[in-house]
């Protein structure tokens, strides 16, 4: 049990109704909780992963990760599988989100595949209301599947109940630059272009700009995106 009353067993999971397996990173004096999900290629446990929570709890963020369904079955018997269909990720993370519980704001989001299914829930107006969602954090959004740029995933961008900030590299080959900001989105969507980068916001060496460093730009947005809602509320 967390000083901000996070139900969270020692295992890490939300709490013995909840399936999924779960990581909590808890800080003192934590501003709020981010709920932040992974791709659909890496876990919760993927070295990347790992650097955006630290990073995170650096400012003064708590976060929970998870992992969805398909991912833990790929852990428990090796067989790659692709991720379930977007029906089931949506009521997986709308699954865990009801059982976290907490007195402080809550942000979701995640990477790429992650944040889209976040991006999506946080349609749900009432939804949001009711578990005191402020806002929405998308690393890397695949606006469409790689090198099929026709196949636009703008829907939930474009019907957004809450401010959603994203986190793009200028190269993404799932969103570039020029691609997005063709594209017509709510304006509760923040969009923030990373020199050089692709769709882990890594830039070429020739860039003279590092991963850290983007990582590090990335996380401070974030904070500052929390922290303009949470002064506004």
């Amino acid at each position: 049990m967390s000083n901000n009353n996070l139900k969270v067993s020692p295992k890490g999971s939300i709490n013995s109704e909840a399936t999924m397996s779960s990581m909590f990173f808890e800080v003192d004096n934590a501003k709020a909780l981010v709920i932040f999900a992974h791709g659909a290629g890496a876990d919760m446990n993927h070295e990347y992963m790992e650097v955006l929570t630290q990073l995170m709890n650096e400012q003064r963020l708590n976060v929970l990760c998870f992992n969805f369904p398909y991912m833990d079955k790929r852990k428990l018997d090796g067989k790659r599988r692709p991720p379930d269909r977007m029906p089931v990720l949506i009521d997986c993370y709308q699954s865990l989100i009801t059982h976290v519980k907490t007195d402080l704001p809550i942000f979701i989001g995640g990477k790429s595949m992650g944040g889209r299914v976040a991006a999506t829930l946080a349609n749900n107006k009432s939804f949001m209301g009711m578990h005191n969602i402020k806002g929405v954090v998308c690393l890397g959004y695949p606006f469409h599947p790689i090198k099929k740029p026709e196949k636009l995933r703008l829907l939930p961008l474009q019907e957004s109940q809450i401010p959603v900030l994203i986190l793009q590299g200028d190269r993404d080959a799932l969103g570039s630059k020029a691609e997005v900001n063709s594209y017509k989105i709510s304006p509760r969507c923040q969009v923030h272009f990373f020199d050089d980068g692709d769709h882990d916001l890594k830039p070429r060496v020739k860039s003279g700009k590092t991963l850290a460093q983007h990582q590090q730009a990335a996380v401070s947005l974030v904070g500052s995106f929390i922290d303009e809602i949470n002064t506004s509320c």
